[in-house]
């Protein structure tokens, strides 16, 4: 048996912490949706969508928050599904959907959530194709439940300091990557190849994702995606959450 197989813990705090170098606010963000969806479910556990869920690391913290949540992981990656499947063994659904598609909807193992969470993905999308999105997560909400994406949604009145902003975190992050306290992105994938039991699912994920798995980031301000948000349907939308040049915006269904 592999250390993987044994270890998911191991894997989803190495996830963790090479992400907390990019973003050294991650748990803010995530603690401000979820107060969002304790606001709405006032105590009953949620039905909750980690949408672009990666390694499950949202669903993970609503688990913790909400006991009997019922939280469905859904992403493309072969090697963070593996990851968020061994952590999430039976307390969860993890479903493989590409977003591009607008039938991944079709894959979902219930309707009506409470709310959809998503944080730092959808910016690898097409403009176009984030605006459909935004139409397709109100159709899997219930009535008043909530989605959030939180994403790099820079200031739009403060072009210049937000600048600043994104040198000092890339000089914060060089100093951190030189002393070892954190795992580069590219160290991180690295070790997953190296790992017995990730090393085929990193095959599967350069056959997924041949152009080094992304195209250009799209890093509208948060204006755009509240705006987007109102065009969709939602009936109300702003901001949840700022930190520096990130913001978390919610539609409310």
């Amino acid at each position: 048996m592999s250390a993987y197989l044994s270890r998911p813990d191991m894997w989803q705090t190495s996830w963790d912490r090479q992400q907390e170098a990019f973003m050294p606010d991650r748990e803010e963000r995530f603690a401000a949706m979820l107060r969002g969806v304790a606001a709405i479910t006032r105590g009953a556990p949620p039905c909750l969508l980690d949408l672009a869920g990666g390694t499950g690391t949202i669903a993970l913290r609503a688990l913790a928050r909400f006991p009997g949540a019922e939280v469905t992981v859904l992403d493309q990656d072969p090697v963070l599904l593996a990851i968020a499947s061994a952590s999430l063994r039976d307390r969860g659904t993890v479903v493989d959907a590409d977003l591009g598609d607008p039938s991944w909807r079709s894959k979902l193992p219930v309707e009506g959530f409470d709310a959809v969470l998503t944080a730092t993905a959808l910016h690898w999308l097409p403009a176009d194709r984030v605006a459909a999105l935004y139409g397709e997560v109100r159709e899997v909400l219930r009535s008043g439940g909530i989605f959030v994406n939180a994403d790099h949604m820079p200031e739009e009145s403060l072009p210049s300091f937000s600048e600043r902003l994104r040198a000092h975190a890339r000089e914060q992050r060089e100093i951190a990557y030189a002393s070892g306290a954190a795992t580069s992105w590219g160290d991180w994938w690295r070790h997953a190849a190296a790992d017995e039991f990730l090393r085929p699912k990193v095959v599967e994920r350069q056959n997924v994702y041949p152009d080094a798995g992304h195209t250009q980031e799209w890093t509208p301000p948060a204006i755009w995606h509240v705006d987007a948000l109102r065009s969709a349907g939602f009936a109300e939308a702003g901001v949840l959450w700022r930190g520096g040049t990130d913001a978390a915006v919610v539609g409310v269904r």
